[in-house]
């Protein structure tokens, strides 16, 4: 099966989703419960790769300490009010082992959903976490040496970056798991990539990771890069990923590997061997609502923005729905999801579901959907799956003013795809008020003819000179956030 240049991505919460399955069937769901039907509409939507977060064994140290952190647990009942205890679980990023637990239907389950999917046309994407593992790790038995020691003096000055773990050994300090910039997890033990041993046993868990799946989302991708992981830990270490990806990829040439990365790291992580990286920050500048650093964003080069995955939400970023308002929001999916790179959607953004689900929970709370907003999603999924947006030719189309001293020119981003004989013409006004334009297809051959513009948001239709198109440009103007999505064609 060719795989596309953009493809999209949709993140499912596991823990979650099997628990409200579960509620329904009246009985614990495993993933041999998630139902066939909701696969066939997955793909029917047109997504190539779907990502079941937190599908590996977590600890009860972690469970212990995700029930009983204080601040986290305040923004659980912020999530749901009526919070037991059986709905914390413990982070799907504190892992003990990479394999299923029996709960979920172990790995035999796994492999069955595996098959289903790809019966369907869609791949599997699991979790690997690099940094660190959780705090009962079967390492703290067995490979002290894997880990970072601290002192009595570290527990005393950074007690939020060491603790003290009990092991057959007697009781030992080790250093949490964190990046640089932030206190450590409590729940995690951090990973010592400095000691050769350990990068061999984090490659070995890779490779047995890689054959349960399709591709991984690597947590926090950038902590283990050598000047980083130097910087945070003051402990010199070899580079990771190429060897990793490079053995990975003898087995499996077609294997995905997607990084969660910051700190404008991305580019690193790509040349290291990662498909996609992270795009953060498109993100925060479609956040920041100014249209002129969302534009210049965009101006990098293909080399690179084709290798970033592009998202409004994910279980790390809260509801899109709830901090990008009505407007707003739609024209930054616009933005977002018909830029070249992977598209990366998540559970229950489709509906505008407003709550953001922990990764400590296993229990979601019930929400309705906002009617008009999935309308809008499924007019958007509908456009992603033409061939030109898939694996066309993208180019950032440049604005001018329709009149002098017409400012508003400077609110609009507007780009055209090709591909397959097709051709479309994306303008979006990101601004808070009305603005206007002219902009210049970067079409050849609409000279000579009528052309007929289809906006596939909304089903309206314009027809317009193409000889006018080609000199002086299209006139647009648009309210408010309003957004064109044009399939240009010939007229009659």
């Amino acid at each position: 099966m060719k795989k596309p240049l953009y493809p999209a991505l949709y993140q499912v919460n596991t823990r979650v989703w099997l628990t409200a399955l579960g509620k329904s069937l009246g009985r614990p769901a495993t993933l041999d419960d998630v139902p066939d039907a909701e696969l066939d509409r997955l793909a029917g939507l047109g997504f190539d790769w779907v990502w079941f977060l937190s599908v590996w064994q977590t600890g009860l140290a972690g469970q212990k300490v995700s029930r009983n952190n204080t601040s986290w647990r305040q923004g659980f009942v912020e999530t749901l009010p009526d919070l037991r205890d059986d709905d914390i679980g413990g982070s799907g990023f504190a892992i003990c082992a990479y394999s299923v637990p029996a709960s979920m239907g172990g790995d035999a389950a796994l492999a069955r959903l595996r098959e289903r999917l790809k019966q369907r046309g869609l791949r599997l994407v699991l979790d690997y976490v690099p940094n660190h593992v959780a705090l009962d790790h079967p390492w703290t038995e067995s490979n002290l040496d894997y880990f970072i020691p601290g002192t009595a003096a570290d527990l005393a000055g950074e007690p939020a970056n060491f603790c003290r773990v009990r092991t057959s050994h007697g009781d030992l300090i080790l250093a949490h798991g964190r990046d640089p910039y932030f206190p450590g997890w409590p729940d995690s033990l951090q990973l010592n990539h400095g000691n050769p041993k350990l990068q061999d046993a984090m490659l070995a868990e890779l490779t047995g990771v890689a054959s349960k799946c399709d591709g991984v989302r690597c947590d926090m991708a950038m902590l283990v890069l050598p000047e980083v992981f130097q910087r945070t830990w003051g402990i010199r270490c070899e580079p990771f990923w190429p060897r990793a990806i490079s053995a990975v990829r003898q087995q499996s040439p077609d294997f995905l590997f997607l990084a969660e990365v910051y700190w404008d790291l991305e580019w690193n992580l790509q040349q290291q061997g990662f498909d996609f990286a992270y795009d953060k920050r498109l993100y925060d500048r479609l956040r920041e609502g100014k249209p002129r650093p969302v534009r210049d964003h965009l101006r990098a080069g293909l080399d690179y923005q084709h290798r970033l995955a592009r998202f409004l939400e994910n279980h790390d970023e809260p509801r899109a729905a709830a901090v990008f308002p009505s407007g707003k929001h739609q024209a930054a999916a616009v933005l977002t999801f018909l830029s070249p790179g992977m598209r990366l959607l998540h559970q229950g953004q489709l509906e505008g579901f407003k709550k953001q689900i922990a990764v400590h929970l296993v229990r979601g709370p019930d929400e309705p959907v906002e009617a008009a907003l999935k309308q809008f999603y499924d007019r958007l999924l509908a456009v992603l799956r033409r061939p030109e947006l898939r694996d066309g030719h993208w180019q950032l189309l440049e604005c001018r003013p329709a009149w002098q001293d017409n400012w508003t020119w400077d609110d609009f981003i507007a780009y055209s795809w090709q591909g397959d004989g097709a051709r479309l013409l994306v303008a979006v006004n990101f601004a808070a008020n009305p603005s206007q334009c002219f902009v210049t297809p970067a079409f050849t051959d609409i000279a000579g003819g009528k052309l007929r513009l289809h906006d596939l948001l909304s089903d309206t239709c314009y027809e317009r000179d193409g000889n006018e198109l080609a000199s002086r440009g299209l006139y647009i103007d648009l309210p408010a956030w309003g957004c064109h999505l044009f399939a240009v064609e010939a007229a009659g």
